[in-house]
């Protein structure tokens, strides 16, 4: 188990995902899901599993991308501490599907430096979907989006499709040069 308390500040690396790293993403997709899972209410399956489509798809679907993010610390070998799935790569607007940043890595500045590296990776229009009942998503995301574009980015709340039973998801509408 590594921590990063040591002498020297941890390192952080983000780069693109390979099918290589698709037991590492399987792994953080748990702990991503049962996060989520207090603010969705969804359960796992029988075998233990959460619905895993999204990240499915990015190592299958076209207009796909991954990022993976470690971190290195006093010469222990890198941990990997956080994902972005984008999709719509292919469509006029990027999506960004799926963000996740572990526990002991939050709040240390790790999340807002992937979500921008993933927005400056891909320029263009962005959408990007979080729940109002998760009240530190929503100060993250509007912090990240005015990095990213000051103030001109927008917000709004769409129907969940298939999904009558829970409230609209707020998203966030912006477009990186």
């Amino acid at each position: 188990m590594t921590t990063f308390s040591g002498a020297r500040p941890p390192r952080l690396t983000i780069r693109p995902t390979t099918p290589a790293d698709r037991l590492v993403l399987e792994r953080l997709w748990l702990l991503f899901r049962h996060d989520m899972s207090e603010v969705s209410g969804a359960l796992p399956d029988a075998t233990g599993q959460f619905r895993r489509e999204r990240l499915d798809a990015a190592f299958t679907d076209p207009g796909w991308r991954g990022f993976l993010a470690h971190l290195e610390s006093d010469g222990a070998p890198a941990s990997p501490v956080g994902f972005a799935l984008v999709r719509g790569l292919d469509r006029p607007h990027r999506v960004l599907s799926s963000f996740f940043v572990v526990r002991g890595a939050r709040r240390s500045g790790v999340g807002r430096q992937l979500a921008a590296h993933t927005l400056a990776s891909l320029p263009g229009r962005w959408e990007i979907a979080f729940q109002d009942d998760n009240p530190p998503a929503v100060r993250f995301w509007r912090a990240v989006a005015t990095d990213a574009v000051g103030q001109a980015w927008t917000e709004e709340h769409r129907a969940v499709p298939g999904r009558p039973d829970l409230p609209p998801d707020t998203w966030i509408s912006l477009t990186t040069g």
